[in-house]
């Protein structure tokens, strides 16, 4: 149901964005004694058609008509055009280095301050390369913001080492990056009153928890829930970002008992918790714009305005890297944080007489977790190796973990570990049923923050630590015991 309402939903917004601008063209075209033709993927028309746009010949209404047409027919393009069409952006329509050059030395034998002064302008317009001016006449026309959201969503797709098409792509991230400021952005709730356009991009955009289909999507927006989404005064119809929050007592442990359908509904009024279940950026062509800090910050507001009983804000969290990192583990280290029983029993559970092997032969049985011996087996083992997981970082000293960057940037403090919280298959997947409670607490907020930017400094409640601890000092103990080196 949510596939099949997502294409639907993606194809339709493309034959209404194609036909408005359509309408857009023509009847600025009219005005103005246009001819409109069709050049399909031909490079030279397609060329042609860029430059017609930056020359703006016949004043503004004949620009708009032109950057309709020449929208119109990107989306009418396939794949390979739309590759051709980017990539004709990208070489022929780049800066002038021949300028550019001329203006760096004139910069460079500038002597007094006010020659100084319009080298320095001269450079900084010859560093603009022409397209940019192209794509920012997209801005005017219904929908045009989308559009180069979309145009940027396809370039990633393609974008590969290519220097000129990154260049493209630097060029495309600095105007959305300014358009989208937070300081434009808008806070609004939605609730089961919302447009059915709306809650219908809810489903096709859900990202971390898939809403089946209407019945599901009711009970995530029903009293007891709630659901807040980011707005660009250019896109009001398009959310850039939405969170789902439950409102219950104390923290969740478990998303199945979140998201059950047939559970009783709480009373909003007695809840003391606020739970971010789900935080789904929606636009793939904004990648690399943060919207969910200011997103979540501003949720906090809101709530504690409008609901003083609430006062402890946290997440239920997947963690999406977990399973790759452990299959990657060293057979050292994974011996070295569990005990000779637990790793005698995992072997014999597995059927092998190596723990790796056996560990993956485990994780790998679909039924696992409805097996009470197995599932007594690798409590424990598995609670510390993801503590283990936490402390392990990249090269540049941050986390391995993408969804413990977002939230440890934030501020936010790794509160808790959950065992068996999202049973489905992606969960099991992706970090073996189990889930992480981020706590955002706002005295410690911006401490938090500026201890991980300085330092790297992972802020944890003292169970995670103490787990974290007990996974190094174990597997520390066992190596000077001689007990470590088991397969």
């Amino acid at each position: 149901m949510a596939e099949a309402v997502q294409q639907s939903f993606f194809d339709r917004a493309l034959n209404n964005l194609s036909g408005a601008w359509r309408e857009v063209a023509a009847s600025a075209a009219r005005s103005v004694g246009m001819t409109l033709e069709d050049p399909g993927a031909d490079p030279e028309a397609l060329r042609t058609m860029m430059r017609d746009c930056l020359e703006a010949r016949g004043g503004e209404v004949s620009a708009r008509a032109r950057a309709a047409e020449l929208g119109q027919t990107y989306l009418k393009l396939d794949p390979a055009g739309r590759n051709l069409f980017l990539r004709l952006l990208a070489e022929d329509f780049a800066a002038d280095r021949e300028a550019v050059d001329k203006a760096s030395a004139r910069l460079a034998e500038a002597g007094e301050d006010s020659e100084r002064q319009a080298a320095e302008r001269a450079l900084r317009r010859a560093l603009v390369p022409p397209r940019v001016k192209l794509l920012t006449q997209f801005n005017g026309l219904p929908e045009g913001v989308k559009f180069l959201a979309d145009l940027r969503a396809d370039l990633l797709a393609t974008l590969g080492d290519d220097p000129a098409l990154k260049a493209l792509d630097e060029d495309l991230y600095e105007l959305l990056s300014s358009w989208f400021d937070t300081g434009f952005l808008d806070l609004e709730a939605i609730d089961w009153n919302s447009s059915a356009a709306l809650l219908e991009k809810l489903i096709a955009y859900e990202a971390v928890h898939e809403i089946r289909d209407f019945y599901d999507l009711r009970n995530r927006l029903d009293s007891d829930r709630r659901c807040y989404a980011l707005f660009h005064p250019r896109m009001p119809n398009e959310p850039l970002a939405f969170v789902e929050v439950a409102l219950v007592k104390g923290l969740a442990g478990s998303i199945q008992a979140l998201l059950d359908e047939e559970a009783p509904q709480d009373d909003p009024k007695s809840a003391d918790t606020a739970i971010f279940y789900s935080i789904s950026n929606t636009q793939k062509g904004l990648k690399g714009i943060s919207f969910g800090e200011y997103l979540i910050k501003m949720v906090v507001r809101h709530l504690s305005e409008s609901m003083p009983g609430i006062k402890t804000y946290a997440t239920l969290s997947p963690v999406p890297g977990f399973r790759r990192w452990l299959a990657g583990l060293p057979a050292e280290e994974l011996n070295g944080v569990l005990s000779v029983e637990e790793r005698g029993g995992i072997r014999a559970l597995g059927g092998s007489d190596s723990t790796t092997e056996s560990l993956a032969a485990l994780l790998e049985r679909a039924d696992w977790i409805r097996d009470p011996v197995i599932v007594k087996a690798l409590e424990e083992p598995l609670l510390r190796l993801i503590a283990k997981y936490f402390t392990v970082k990249r090269e540049d000293g941050q986390p391995i973990d993408p969804v413990a960057r977002f939230h440890l940037r934030n501020g936010a403090r790794l509160e808790r570990l959950n065992w068996l919280a999202d049973v489905s298959g992606k969960g099991l997947k992706q970090a073996a049923g189990m889930m992480v409670n981020y706590r955002y607490v706002p005295d410690e907020v911006e401490r938090n923050h500026e201890a991980y930017v300085a330092k790297g400094t992972v802020a944890m409640s003292a169970e995670v630590r103490s787990m974290a601890r007990r996974a190094r000092d174990g597997g520390s103990t066992l190596r000077r015991l001689g007990l470590a080196a088991g397969r």
